[in-house]
């Protein structure tokens, strides 16, 4: 799934073997919350690669058929998306982006080119996101995702093609 050329050079692709390196440091860099344990230093990146597997190895028994793609800015590596195509919705199951990618405009670029993808095959985009997250909340309802249904921590948000 490519992203048509934009100002900002923002391109999707798919997930290839040799990005192995950069995924492990995208997800490293996604665990400030884990560095801040009163623990050794090898401890706490041990405990961050033993999520980063258990969240591959999730994802591939939750969604078997989910897409993973590397979303670069100018053929340069800045994050990942993951994206299960099924019957009856288009999930989003994760989007991350390097801390010097945030807050640019390219979640929300992904994030419309899946609501594109989902329109053009007349399916809800759907995604969780967590409710103790009011920001990650606010910007999905501003992308005109709605609330379906939720759980004790989490939300179940959807978007619509056509706003229905």
């Amino acid at each position: 799934m490519a992203l048509a050329p934009s100002p900002a050079g923002l391109n999707l692709r798919p997930q290839r073997d040799n990005d192995a390196t950069f995924l492990a440091g995208l997800y490293h860099s996604l665990r400030d919350d884990l560095r801040l344990l009163d623990a050794e230093r090898d401890f706490v990146e041990e405990l961050i690669e033993m999520q980063f597997r258990a969240q591959r190895e999730g994802y591939g028994q939750q969604f078997p058929n989910a897409m993973y793609f590397i979303i670069e800015i100018h053929s340069q590596a800045v994050g990942r998306v993951a994206v299960d195509f099924g019957h009856n919705e288009v999930r989003l199951i994760d989007l991350a982006l390097l801390p010097a990618a945030r807050n640019r405009g390219h979640g929300r670029a992904v994030i419309r080119a899946l609501q594109q993808a989902a329109g053009q095959a007349h399916a809800p985009l759907t995604l969780v996101a967590a409710l103790d997250n009011p920001g990650a909340l606010a910007f999905y309802a501003k992308l005109g995702f709605g609330l379906a249904r939720t759980s004790d921590s989490h939300a179940l948000l959807v978007w619509y093609p056509g706003g229905a």
